[in-house]
């Protein structure tokens, strides 16, 4: 069956989609069941080879390697003529509706569907939710997976990733000289917020002055299941340091494990003006040589 045939069975039978007033950012697999029965389009960023093995019926693969920079610098932005690229091979346009999907194993995973979605959100995608828990919790409530290869008529629409939600290395100098206003939060574990550890690619260890540290890890209540209460979030950004009216700023080591905090704190909790430093530690220890906090 077409994805045409399949939109249009669902909107006799379900009636009128799901509006920008109803969408929330972080569903289950019975919501996504049902808006991926209305209109969503299903991203996939897990590898090609676990894609084969079996996926939402639905759902288009696009790995989560293609949205992240280059191995020196993993974390960097890729450019807008790529983003474009991506979602136009997806059928998206800015109106889409969108539910991303991952494996569900564990918050390092996790962190790799909220890098997407802050992606898409940037883009301009008005709608886009991620699949909490992923197919983990999809299977565990015995819904099955399909392993034929799913594709949708290409959009031509094309994007330009907006500012709204990033900070870049000048900026986050510009808070820590004291000219710029906002809290610097490290999702990092502790050893890397310690400088007891670092990534291989940074040039020293430890982390920015001032920074706190909310380990993205604790945001969660079971492998790759992300707490979806905005007040226990809230409360948790609380008990490290955060202060409510604060700018924040959001940082790990390539801006994995800061886009689960992001997510969280922005989209979740509903925190005002949150940024996501996109390359991170890796970036900003290649162009100071001396560590500022620790």
């Amino acid at each position: 069956m077409t994805r045409f045939a399949i939109l249009l069975a669902a909107a006799l039978a379900f009636g009128a989609p799901a509006t920008a007033d109803t969408w929330t950012p972080l569903v289950t697999p019975a919501e996504a069941e049902a808006l991926i029965e209305d209109e969503a389009v299903v991203i996939d960023i897990r590898s090609v080879k676990d894609y084969a093995a079996g996926h939402l019926e639905t759902a288009v693969n696009l790995p989560y390697h293609a949205w992240r920079g280059p191995e020196d610098n993993p974390g960097a932005l890729i450019d807008d003529a790529k983003v474009s690229a991506l979602l136009r091979e997806a059928g998206i346009e800015p109106a889409t509706p969108v539910i991303v999907t991952n494996a569900g194993r564990d918050s390092l995973d996790f962190g790799a569907a909220a890098r997407v979605y802050w992606t898409l959100k940037s883009a301009g995608v008005e709608r886009v939710a991620i699949l909490n828990g992923g197919l983990a919790a999809w299977t565990r409530d015995g819904r099955g997976l399909s392993s034929a290869e799913w594709s949708n008529i290409p959009s031509d629409a094309n994007f330009t990733l907006a500012p709204d939600w990033t900070i870049d290395r000048a900026g986050v100098e510009a808070v820590l000289d004291g000219s710029a206003d906002a809290i610097l939060i490290d999702a990092r574990p502790e050893d890397f917020f310690t400088g007891k550890t670092k990534h291989k690619l940074a040039t020293w260890a430890g982390t920015l002055a001032g920074a706190l540290n909310l380990d993205h890890d604790t945001l969660f209540t079971a492998p790759g299941v992300l707490n979806a209460d905005p007040q226990a979030i809230r409360a948790r950004a609380e008990a490290a340091g955060w202060t409510p009216g604060r700018t924040v700023v959001s940082f790990c080591n390539t801006g994995h494990w800061a886009a689960t905090n992001w997510f969280a704190l922005s989209e979740l909790a509903g925190i005002e003006g949150v940024k996501l430093y996109p390359e991170s530690m890796v970036d900003f220890t290649r162009a100071s040589q001396v560590s500022t906090g620790g």
